[in-house]
């Protein structure tokens, strides 16, 4: 029975790249890929569903390897008629009366200035189960959510709309695995996720592909460089450089076809060209 790498990943990433490259480089080990909720992120590793797990930040990384991916940037999702949808980019001074549908320390830049905070009206939250049962909340006027961009457009609907907020920290995606459990399959994956070559990654990447049995079939292997990594590739030709070569081939072939002129030189035998008399211009006499 194959080996199988699980992969878990928060709502609002898309690891169809990654894992596309994996099956390219790795078809000997299948996937298995999983959508999992920020509450349980880390858990997944924990409990050995996951070698790894793409997270939102930030995470309790006790005994993890942690590595930042990319930046996320906050949005404020509202219902369709808010104020909001004749801005392209909203303040967060402009949210401070607003009732945010989420625990204020979730968005602590809003907490530190909400009117309904600072005077102690805030309300209960309604019971929302799940984002998509928020939304239905932001698409009745209830309140506001302020999310990563990817969520509001993994949960987006006809009857809300979205903004990005320009004075809200972004969010950070991060590839998380136990450290003590690292294996050549992470080390592969992380590899993958850098955007690490094939040739460049550090470990035994599997089978040769096709291609890789093409570029070897001479039995010659691929140059390194002095510092012992592979050399790249040649470059491709371009038209313009056959257009070029084609000239050239053209110009040789004229030149051989023109007949040989034997180059005449003053110091040959037998030439024809009249020399200077020695005597011309001297006074007689002399």
């Amino acid at each position: 029975m194959p080996v199988i790498f699980s992969i878990a990943f928060v709502a609002g990433v898309t690891p169809t790249k990654w894992t596309r490259i994996w099956g390219d480089r790795r078809p000997d080990v299948p996937l298995t890929v999983f959508r999992t909720e920020a509450a349980e992120q880390v858990s997944v590793l924990h409990d050995g569903r996951a070698e790894v797990s793409l997270v939102r930040l930030p995470i309790d990384d006790t005994n993890l390897s942690v590595i930042n991916l990319y930046n996320e940037i906050p949005v404020v999702v509202a219902s369709k008629d808010h104020v909001i949808e004749q801005a392209e980019t909203v303040l967060l001074a402009d949210l401070a009366d607003e009732h945010l549908l989420q625990n204020p320390d979730d968005v602590p830049e809003w907490r530190d200035i909400a009117a309904e905070v600072r005077d102690g009206s805030r309300r209960l939250l309604p019971l929302m189960r799940d984002l998509d049962e928020t939304m239905e909340q932001v698409a009745a006027g209830v309140g506001i959510i302020i999310v990563p961009h990817s969520i509001a457009r993994l949960y987006g609907r006809k009857d809300v709309i979205s903004r990005p907020v320009t004075d809200v920290a972004d969010t950070q995606i991060a590839l998380a695995w136990i450290t003590r459990e690292t294996t050549d399959d992470i080390e592969e994956f992380i590899g993958i996720v850098r955007g690490r070559s094939k040739a460049s990654s550090r470990t035994d990447a599997g089978p040769p592909t096709a291609a890789d049995a093409a570029a070897t079939a001479d039995g010659e292997q691929p140059e390194v460089s002095s510092d012992g990594r592979p050399q790249k590739p040649p470059r491709k030709p371009k038209k313009t450089d056959k257009a070029k070569a084609a000239a050239k081939a053209i110009r040789v072939a004229a030149a051989k076809a023109k007949p040989a002129v034997r180059k005449r030189t003053e110091s040959a035998p037998g030439r024809t060209r009249p020399t200077k008399n020695p005597n011309k211009g001297k006074g007689r006499g002399h």
